[in-house]
């Protein structure tokens, strides 16, 4: 959906058993990044990647991404809630530049228009746009 690539670092929060991890590492050839909060889907996604020989393009960190850093990600893809996503909104605009793609699983985000839609698969893709800049005094 959002045409990754080898090129991009995909960020899964709440990476769950690894499967997002292991399609954009081994079909996309992307870096990616899980952060799992639970630790025994951790252990699991940590099988999984070695399992799929993914364990040199993908890594699942055990911890909470509100207090990870995503300025390094080129997509985000998440399944949380509607009000997971919510919060999020700030912390996108903060870290993420623009250009940088958002897939979200069934939840979308309120006063974000979608760049795309899968309805079938249930995802929206959210594209970061440019951060408004200050007005100049003088």
């Amino acid at each position: 959906m959002c045409g990754a690539g080898p090129s991009d670092v995909v960020y899964d929060l709440g990476s769950g058993d690894g499967r997002v991890l292991v399609e954009a590492a081994e079909t996309y050839h992307a870096r990616a990044v899980g952060v799992e909060a639970d630790p025994l889907r951790v252990l699991i996604s940590r099988l999984a990647l070695a399992i799929h020989h993914q364990e040199g393009r993908a890594s699942v960190t055990w911890g909470n991404f509100f207090h990870t850093n995503l300025s390094e990600a080129t997509i985000v893809t998440l399944f949380l809630s509607q009000k997971t996503n919510q919060r999020l909104k700030q912390k996108f605009m903060a870290e993420l530049r623009p250009g940088t793609r958002i897939v979200s699983h069934v939840w979308t985000f309120d006063d974000w228009t979608p760049a795309s839609r899968d309805e079938k698969q249930n995802l929206s893709m959210y594209v970061i746009q440019e951060h408004p800049r200050p007005a100049a005094h003088g």
